[in-house]
């Protein structure tokens, strides 16, 4: 297979955007990879487009791609609508490697963008109803809260105003790893805690305000374990990537300095496992190939971005890459190992709970923060030496774990 590279990345802002369209930020992420990229629309010879919930929001379904493109001036080349629950843009990032890695062509972008949030509450949570069995939703829902029988819900510890479902889903697997290992809320607060500091050197991050443990503690009750500052907001963005082969490289001369290698990028659904057997947890299996693909191991690894919708995903997934043993992830983030200027910082971007979760974009903007990293760009969330990178990036539920699961290792060339 030929070897892919990174040449651009861009990402616009996320936050609530009620004022823009869905074209105008995919135009946005589109002109930035460009630029990022030094090309040009004549350049790209293929685009995965990620979105999720522009049919539920607006009614735009099926040529979804099509249309924001075709709007940013890009026609004539194929076009992959692409829909992947959370995991869509990275699902997009992955299907553009490919792309390029089959010899289909030399220069492809992959760009997600997302319009969430809405002034109708009902209809922006109900969004999220259709990332797991629909026909077995309360079953499902039994299922994961079931988890979590044995861990008491102190009162007052769940909101009276709505929230996504997935939080119960957060709620269920956060009190089964309590359990089972003894993580503490306290150590879900510290990861919060850190993820908040982290976002506050990054410009594009929703949320850039600092928070104490103490004060994570103290917020408001989404569902216990979880108080508001630990969970994903709803978000609007978009990111983008254009990948490369070496050929399609030398056509950007101007930024070939500046380009990052895909050492591994792998995707993989979930299988049946009890709740308890971690070591068959989807992202633990997705890790293992990425690694064999890479040619690197956990210890190698310089900068990390997990899928962190809740504080307590970032614990699981941290876990679950083997970056910590089994019940380890959550006293380390209390000791700052996973801080910057610790052992293995995580979510230098703030990560998805200060960043935001537009959903269709996410993956990428997962992307862009680490070849900013490998470059040495972040300013002052920049990790020292970082030199391998890894994204984690997971999408919707089937039994008691994501239904699919993106992992990505880049490099320098």
């Amino acid at each position: 297979m030929r070897d892919v590279f990174v040449a651009g990345v861009s990402m616009t802002p996320f936050g609530k955007h009620l004022e823009r369209s869905l074209k105008s930020l995919t135009a946005e992420a589109f002109e930035g990879v460009l630029e990022d990229a030094g090309a040009s629309t004549s350049d790209i010879q293929a685009a995965f487009f990620g979105n999720c919930v522009q049919g539920h929001m607006e009614g735009q379904d099926m040529v979804r791609g099509e249309i924001a493109l075709r709007a940013c001036g890009l026609a004539r080349i194929p076009v992959v609508n692409v829909e992947n629950a959370c995991a869509t843009a990275a699902t997009a990032f992955h299907l553009a490697v490919n792309y390029v890695r089959a010899g289909a062509a030399d220069i492809v972008l992959a760009i997600g963008a997302e319009k969430m949030f809405a002034t109708d509450k009902a209809r922006m949570f109900s969004a999220f109803d259709g990332a797991w069995d629909v026909h077995t939703a309360e079953a499902n829902r039994d299922t994961l809260v079931a988890m979590g029988d044995g861990v008491a819900e102190p009162p007052g510890s769940r909101s009276e105003r709505p929230y996504s479902v997935f939080m119960d889903v957060y709620a269920g697997l956060s009190r089964l790893h309590m359990k089972t290992f003894g993580t503490t809320q306290r150590q879900i607060a510290a990861v919060a805690a850190k993820n908040h500091q982290h976002s506050t050197h990054n410009p594009r991050a929703q949320y850039q305000r600092p928070f104490t443990v103490e004060e994570v503690l103290a917020a408001p009750p989404i569902t216990y374990p979880l108080t508001l500052p630990m969970c994903s907001p709803v978000s609007d963005g978009a990111a983008a990537a254009i990948v490369c082969s070496a050929e399609g490289l030398k056509r950007l001369n101007a930024r070939q300095s500046r380009a990052q290698k895909v050492l591994a990028s792998v995707l993989q659904t979930g299988g049946p496992r009890a709740p308890e057997d971690y070591l068959q947890h989807v992202t633990r299996l997705a890790a293992d190939r990425a690694y064999a693909e890479a040619g690197v191991g956990p210890t190698e690894v310089s900068v990390v971005e997990v899928h962190d919708a809740t504080a307590m995903g970032e614990i699981i997934e941290v876990e679950a890459l083997q970056l910590c043993g089994l019940g380890e992830s959550g006293p380390a983030a209390e000791r700052g190992d996973l801080s910057l200027g610790g052992r293995i910082p995580v979510n230098p971007s703030g990560g998805l709970e200060c960043k935001g979760h537009p959903i269709g974009a996410t993956g990428l903007g997962q992307i862009y923060e680490l070849v900013t990293q490998l470059r040495g760009e972040a300013g002052a969330r920049q990790v020292n030496t970082a030199r391998i990178a890894l994204a984690q990036n997971g999408g919707g539920i089937i039994g008691v774990e994501e239904a699919v699961v993106a992992v990505t290792l880049l490099g320098h060339p």
